[in-house]
């Protein structure tokens, strides 16, 4: 039993839902999002959007939690939107941004330079003495983690110094070196 798929997605105020023929869209004052489903019976009632499963067969399981999450998860990014930030550690590594362009200099012989899709917002923080971190900010989950993904997998964190591109709060598994 999906106790996910079970529970309702209230709508907030300024949120439409829509939900024709196996597509459902969500409009809010960040943009707009579509999500395809399939296997599970989506309807609007109430200010709020029920999912409901038409047999207790394993795969309708998986999927009534699953929409029901990602529904979740657009009527969240309409209303307040998704941020994902990210922390360059490492001597000389930098970021700067001139509009959707993310110029990384993460100790390669060479700058990155990344173009950023136009849902996503980008922000880069350097502050004297603290680590350049990289703001990432868009109505689309989806997006702003693979956007986030892609500038991490640059230069991932290594485990002895913990140099590299992290997420800002991650925990890190950090190795002892060699013992002299």
């Amino acid at each position: 039993m999906s106790r996910i798929g079970n529970s309702p997605v209230k709508i907030p105020e300024g949120v439409t839902v829509e939900v024709k023929d196996s597509l459902v869209t969500v409009k809010g004052k960040l943009g707009e999002l579509t999500q395809e489903f399939s296997g599970i019976d989506v309807k609007v009632e109430d200010g709020s959007v029920v999912l409901e499963r038409p047999s207790d067969d394993n795969n309708h399981k998986a999927k009534h939690g699953l929409y029901r999450a990602l529904i979740n998860n657009m009527v969240e990014g309409v209303t307040n939107g998704w941020t994902k930030e990210l922390e360059l550690v490492g001597v000389g590594y930098r970021a700067s941004n001139q509009g959707q362009k993310l110029d990384l200099a993460l100790g390669f012989s060479h700058n990155i330079v990344l173009d950023i899709a136009p849902e996503v917002k980008i922000e880069t923080i350097s502050e004297k003495g603290k680590n350049p971190i990289v703001k990432l900010t868009s109505h689309d989950k989806q997006l702003v983690g693979q956007v986030a993904a892609k500038i991490r997998s640059f230069r991932k964190p290594e485990p002895y110094k913990g140099k590299g591109v992290k997420f800002v709060g991650e925990q890190l598994r950090r190795k002892a070196g060699k013992s002299a």
